[in-house]
């Protein structure tokens, strides 16, 4: 089964969000994220990640057009401006604020990571068991 995140800049939510299902799932899940536009991971989104223990590091920031193939899953992230998604069979609408877009110091734009992350990780774990009960009956 193939599930895609998206929001717009494919930064931080939609990272987060893949990495979060890819570290639950392993390899039962084929996982990937993207956005309107490629802006490069954000490094607070990766610091928010690797304080629960999930490396994405090495994930790379893509636009929705690098996509080719169709997904069984499509979910968007985003609170505004979503990109349209590619052909999919399930549509989940999710709305979360942009972190990036936190103001403060250091300590509390990590914070605005680490609640989207939470958020993200209590909606991805329903997710997954959502989907092992349709891989289940079908």
């Amino acid at each position: 089964m193939r599930v895609l995140f998206l929001c717009r800049h494919n930064s931080a939510r939609s990272q987060m969000a893949e990495g979060l299902l890819r570290a639950i799932a392993g390899d039962r899940l084929e996982v990937a994220s993207a956005g309107t536009t490629a802006r490069g991971v954000h490094p607070l989104a990766i610091r928010a990640m690797a304080d629960i223990g999930i490396d994405i590091s090495a994930q790379r920031s893509k636009t929705v057009d690098e996509l080719a193939r169709d997904f069984d899953v499509v979910v968007t992230v985003c609170d505004t401006s979503c990109p349209i998604p590619p052909r999919h069979k399930l549509l989940l609408r999710w709305k979360f604020p942009d972190p990036s877009a936190a103001r403060g110091n250091e300590h509390e734009r990590l914070a605005a990571f680490a609640r989207v992350r939470d958020g993200l990780a209590a909606r991805v774990r329903v997710l997954e068991r959502r989907l092992d009960r349709l891989a289940a009956a079908g």
